[in-house]
């Protein structure tokens, strides 16, 4: 369902104030996945859950064994997953385009006050 002008409008405002004052979200650095990373710990964490199935079923009949064998499968899954999450080496974080702060409205009240104002007069008569 697409949104109304007035809501539009209003989301735009809500993250431009956003943007303009938290400094946290403005500044925090992205990281670049990449795809054969991505690729090779899907494959590692299948075959972590191979072994480990494999594990659990010979575990059965032969004890230490399939008990080895289960939790190298899980250190795979483990790994893979550690492996697929982590930004390759060469990447560097890259700067949101929005970094450079945008000057508050000449109004005087922020939106958070206008806000509230609203809030209030349509719950005054209730």
């Amino acid at each position: 369902m697409p949104l109304s002008e007035q809501e539009q409008r209003l989301l735009d405002e809500m993250e431009r104030h956003l943007m303009s004052n938290d400094t946290d979200v403005v500044s925090a650095p992205s990281r670049a996945l990449s795809y054969r990373n991505i690729v090779l710990g899907s494959i590692l964490v299948l075959a972590g859950l191979g072994a480990l199935v494999a594990g659990v079923s010979i575990g059965f009949n032969t004890g230490f064994v399939g008990i080895a064998v289960g939790v190298l499968g899980f250190l795979l899954m483990v790994g893979g997953v550690i492996f697929a999450v982590t930004p390759t080496r060469g990447a560097a974080p890259t700067a949101p385009a929005a970094a450079k702060p945008r000057p508050a409205r000449a109004s005087g009240s922020s939106f958070m006050d206008r806000m509230n104002e609203r809030w209030d007069r349509r719950h005054d008569g209730s």
